[in-house]
């Protein structure tokens, strides 16, 4: 077991930062266009008229879309080049996302988050597939640590950056920023990176919907499965209503709205290259029990806040933020290593799609516990959603300690 260790400060060659910068950058795309909708929330139900229930609603289609083409496409995952994968449902993303932009009503909005979960749902997938072809296992906590970045990024430009153009130019402009910088990052991709397609030449499967079966049917498979599900249903509710549990119930104003998030994903900025390092160093499953207990204890705390001054919610927000990503890390990179390299593009689809579906249902179960008498009233039950997600977040642990010994077992096996 001492190998792996040997290479943990390996450096990356030019070409894999490359890989890993053009990914980051993706991924900040598209956390981005499912991430500006929470703070777009309050916007778009009051100038939509939209309910909470129905603001769930257009969340969840996103989710709910996204997990259906992620089965659809598993089975054809290990079929093509990676790079053309990629970069055929990144087209589709971008033309999905321009279409929220047109958006002039609810029901245009709703047909547009189908559309853009149907490609972007199955992006992070091959974007993980991508990268655990290209780095070794000791490697990628590292390398998620940097592409996850995406995810604080958008939170410390993208999201202030979009309300910014909503208070302006209205919540249209915001998704128009996304399309121009998706556009840009998929000319890159195309020119800059070379062909991944190692893995056409190990398939056994000819039909994609028996490699589809093989790998739903697979007992290890479904370990990773059932703690993704888990894992994605605590990120699913809250955050759809944070921006407005934040300006109704703690009386944030919108103005004061995009220096919580920028803050919070400056912490996660400096904290995840930390975490992914120390997931390669020590071992990723106490990382991931760690950052779960302190997510559980900032959750009771953030979801029963009365009004309180801004900076204190500034340092909840940060330290919470800090708990997710120090369980988001771990996890994925520990999950990434469960497939065979024949099945990694099926596993990941599959493991994407379930991550949406889950999410999908966890957004719709947010939507019914929460409830808000007028559109300017305070958000009601939100305290008892802290409670589900805290105890759901305590049953993923058992289900990732599972996924870690089934982990642990395969690469001694790779060693003997």
């Amino acid at each position: 077991m001492q190998q792996p260790q040997k290479n943990i400060t390996e450096p990356f060659s030019p070409y894999q930062l490359l890989v890993i910068a053009l990914l980051a950058l993706l991924q900040f795309t598209i956390v981005l266009d499912f991430m500006v909708l929470a703070p777009l929330g309050d916007f778009l139900m009051k100038s939509l008229s939209m309910s909470p229930k129905g603001f769930g609603l257009v969340v969840s289609s996103y989710a709910f879309s996204a997990g259906a083409s992620g089965i659809l496409a598993a089975g054809f995952a290990d079929k093509f080049d990676r790079k053309k994968l990629l970069l055929f449902f990144y087209s589709g993303f971008i033309v999905g996302t321009l279409c929220c932009a047109l958006a002039t009503n609810y029901e245009m909005l709703l047909g547009a988050r189908i559309v853009t979960g149907l490609f972007g749902g199955v992006i992070g997938a091959i974007s993980m597939t991508i990268v655990t072809d290209l780095f070794e296992v000791h490697q990628r906590g590292r390398v998620m640590g940097i592409v996850q970045m995406g995810f604080a990024a958008s939170q410390v430009l993208g999201i202030p950056i979009g309300l910014y153009f909503a208070n302006i130019w209205g919540w249209h402009s915001s998704f128009l920023m996304i399309v121009i910088l998706a556009v840009l990052i998929g000319i890159a991709i195309l020119i800059k990176v070379k062909p991944i397609d190692k893995h056409l030449a190990i398939q056994s499967d000819k039909s994609p919907f028996l490699h589809l079966w093989h790998s739903i049917t697979n007992r290890s498979y479904q370990t990773g499965f059932f703690a993704t599900a888990f894992m994605s249903v605590g990120g699913f509710m809250l955050m759809p209503f944070g921006s407005a549990f934040l300006i109704n119930n703690i009386n944030i104003s919108e103005a004061q709205l995009p220096l919580v998030f920028m803050f919070t994903g400056l912490a996660s900025i400096v904290i995840m290259p930390m975490i992914g390092k120390l997931s390669d160093k020590v071992d990723k499953f106490m990382v991931f029990t760690g950052g779960s207990l302190l997510a559980v204890v900032l959750i009771l705390v953030y979801t029963n806040l009365s009004p309180v001054p801004l900076w204190q919610v500034i340092v909840i927000n940060m330290i919470l933020f800090m708990g997710v990503m120090s369980r988001m890390i771990p996890a994925t990179a520990l999950t990434m290593s469960v497939p065979d390299l024949k099945d990694r593009g099926a596993f990941m689809s599959v493991n994407a799609s379930v991550q949406q579906m889950a999410g999908g249902i966890a957004a719709l179960s947010a939507g019914l516990i929460v409830t808000q008498k007028t559109k300017s009233s305070p958000l009601e039950h939100y305290d008892t959603l802290g409670i589900v997600v805290s105890a759901l977040i305590l049953l993923c642990i058992f289900l990732v300690y599972r996924v870690s010994v089934m982990v642990k077992k395969k690469e001694a096996s790779m060693l003997k």
